[in-house]
């Protein structure tokens, strides 16, 4: 019997200090039959010779050269190059437990699931955390899949928001493992994260979950999260309000089009309200003075789509110190 093929994607674009961790760790995987697909999105650094030196070593490694048009782009070049059964995302800063291809797959056919998913350990400078999702292995049929997994990526919910750090904790593409014919067959692609900031990955993972049958969840880290310290303030984003609120549209128009029930649009209500914090964190870390970071923020949180949001979020569940900062946004 011929062992499915595994696709797995690796976007790459200047990360020549960390990719060479990144390849090593895909080729060493214990299951053997996969392509990789590397995209090298206009990379300026060494990273593309990097790339040349794998290939020359791994027969299975593909390199697509294309000029730089952001991680979305990258990896909707990728798709365009699947050939295998499952496909899986990788990015070229992170790296793979060398049991993760065989582990998944094995989920897969032994359940019969279209998507396997993990959690995943965050890497610190300093310290290595596991980032908890679900507390064990779960099979979730059609109609779990529709309410616990295809419902939280619009939002938290419920005694979700016990664990409002969780938020978008399941919404990644890397720590899973995709039948390629969700995606192939109904051409879903990456949204340009010029129009909505952030969340691609949930937007993608939106799409391809409509159409899933069954899905699987080991409690088992089997991904790398190289975790970015200086995250909260790596640059002021002038447009973050704008384009999130494209965001929160499209999420809005799928619950509308697929007629979702009301616990959708909760969610979403929720996730635009916890953004405030993300919304927060970009004000301060502009180059404006105080009172100009203080208008900012007065600005945003009169907004009446947030204003409304924030009224309506049931803090009941919330740990004490968000509580404190909802009271605080809600007497602005």
């Amino acid at each position: 019997m011929t062992e499915s093929m595994i696709s797995v994607i690796v976007p790459v674009y200047n990360v020549e200090k960390y990719l060479k961790k990144c390849l090593d760790s895909i080729i060493n995987q214990t299951y053997l039959n996969l392509e990789i697909i590397c995209v090298n999105d206009g990379s300026q650094d060494s990273s593309r010779t990097i790339l040349q030196e794998f290939k020359e070593k791994d027969n299975r490694i593909t390199i697509i050269d294309k000029q730089n048009g952001g991680l979305s782009d990258a990896r909707n070049t990728g798709l365009t190059h699947v050939h295998g059964e499952y496909v899986m995302f990788v990015d070229s800063d992170d790296w793979l437990d060398i049991t993760a291809c065989e582990k998944s797959i094995k989920a897969a056919e032994e359940h019969q699931v279209d998507v396997v998913m993990w959690p995943y350990i965050r890497e610190y400078s300093h310290a290595s955390l596991k980032k908890n999702i679900f507390d064990h292995d779960i099979y979730f049929d059609q109609k779990q899949t529709y309410e616990h997994v295809y419902r939280r990526f619009f939002g938290l919910y419920g005694e979700e928001l016990g664990h409002p750090e969780n938020a978008d904790a399941l919404v990644t593409v890397w720590g899973k493992l995709y039948r390629s014919e969700l995606i192939l067959k109904h051409d879903i692609r990456f949204v340009d994260t010029k129009e909505i900031a952030t969340c691609e990955d949930a937007l993608f993972n939106i799409q391809v979950f409509q159409y899933v049958r069954s899905s699987y969840f080991m409690d088992c880290p089997l991904y790398h999260y190289r975790k970015n310290t200086g995250s909260f303030t790596a640059g002021y984003n002038p447009a973050l309000l704008r384009q999130w609120f494209c965001l929160y549209k499209k999420m809005k128009d799928v619950i509308r089009e697929n007629n979702l029930d009301s616990r959708f649009q909760e969610s979403l209500y929720n996730r635009i309200a916890l953004n405030v914090i993300g919304l927060g964190f970009n004000a301060l870390s502009s180059d404006k003075n105080f009172r100009e970071k203080r208008k900012e923020i007065q600005g945003f949180l009169s907004d009446p789509i947030v204003k409304g949001t924030v009224k309506k979020l049931d803090v009941k569940y919330l740990p004490m110190h968000w509580k404190i900062f909802f009271f605080c946004s809600k007497k602005q």
